[in-house]
């Protein structure tokens, strides 16, 4: 059984025991995360890939570590002008690895557009 989800832009395929690096989210280590945004899923028989389907479908995963990537270093030169700069980049990553994948019986509820607003729109004359 597999996920690919759609976090940081980006897409990653998991299962269940996967560790995988994702960019920085503002879950605290050892707390549990999910990912709703499921764009595939496969249970080892049939794939998965309507969206009112996959409404349905949940990855649980845990926070394992907060940190920073290697040093990226930006260099821009132009030739025969003595126009040089050096700028150096670190991308905040997060270790989490993936506990469960969940499949529930229905897809959980939005709230409404106009949902908790007072009033409505009335056309002054």
């Amino acid at each position: 059984m597999y996920a690919v989800i759609r976090t940081g832009s980006k897409q990653y395929r998991v299962s269940p025991g996967d560790a995988i690096t994702i960019e920085k989210i503002d879950v605290a280590e050892g707390k549990k995360c999910q990912f709703e945004d499921v764009v595939l899923f496969h249970d080892g028989k049939n794939v998965v890939a309507d969206p009112r389907e996959l409404a349905k479908v949940r990855v649980d995963a845990r926070v394992v570590t907060q940190g920073r990537s290697e040093k990226l270093i930006v260099f821009k030169y132009k030739p025969k002008k003595g126009y040089r700069r050096k700028k150096g980049h670190r991308q905040s990553l997060t270790r989490v690895e993936i506990e469960d994948i969940v499949v529930r019986k229905t897809a959980p509820r939005k709230k409404a557009v106009g949902a908790g607003k007072a009033g409505g729109t009335a056309a002054k004359a």
